[in-house]
């Protein structure tokens, strides 16, 4: 994702519910073996992952519009971590967390089987340079640990404006069993989450270039238990 400049001031006291940064702040320590969701919320609603936060303007959206949802934004950069949990903290949104590490090891051996309601991953960085693409988060194990993460009719929705990633990320999912390709668009009308106001998504869609979608309903796979 995008993520540009970043210049703010944290709270010098409690936002609303008396969240402070550090409150929102998920030290990394605390998923060092396993991640627990229900420990990390302090309750066992549905979660929703993003992955590649940036500055938050999905997650503080998607939060504030569903706060029967628990929403763990990852965000690699520090301080853009910092930045998200300060915006959350200041709208008093209980229901959000932030987490700085690196997403496709933590799916891929901390998150547990069927613990996640809904994935989003918009504008992954597409490091389009050949010798970079082993640093690209869509790799064939994170596929597989991101769709055992599901749980079953869990959705996976993806957004990126490069073109060859995007063949790389549709030769991934598209023919997995476990995935059955939906639509899009029913991410606003059927879920009421946000459009995606990227940095990137802003930029690219007033100039006319693509923007490219992916959305998949996880099923059972046959042969896999329930």
């Amino acid at each position: 994702m995008s993520r540009g400049r970043v210049r703010f001031k944290t709270l010098d006291r409690a936002g609303p519910a008396g969240l402070e940064i550090g409150d929102l702040l998920v030290p990394p320590g605390r998923v060092a073996e396993r991640v627990d969701f229900a420990g990390i919320f302090g309750n066992d609603r549905p979660v929703e992952v993003e992955i590649g936060s940036g500055k938050g303007g999905f997650l503080i959206q998607a939060a504030a519009r569903r706060p029967e949802h628990n929403f763990l934004g990852i965000e690699y950069v520090g301080k853009f971590a910092m930045y998200v949990a300060d915006r959350a903290a200041r709208r008093g949104l209980t229901n959000v967390r932030v987490l700085s590490v690196d997403a496709g090891h933590l799916f891929i051996h901390r998150v547990p089987p069927a613990s996640i309601d809904a994935l989003h991953v918009y504008h992954p960085d597409p490091w389009p340079k050949k010798r970079h693409h082993k640093r690209r988060l869509f790799q064939p194990a994170f596929v597989e640990a991101a769709i055992r993460a599901l749980k079953p009719g869990g959705r996976w929705y993806i957004q990126t404006d490069h073109p060859e990633y995007f063949e790389v990320i549709r030769d991934l999912t598209g023919d997995r069993p476990e995935l059955q390709p939906m639509d899009f668009a029913d991410r606003e009308g059927a879920t009421g989450l946000p459009t995606v106001q990227t940095n990137f998504a802003i930029r690219y869609g007033q100039g006319g270039e693509s923007i490219y979608r992916l959305a998949f309903l996880r099923r059972t796979a046959r042969g896999e238990s329930q």
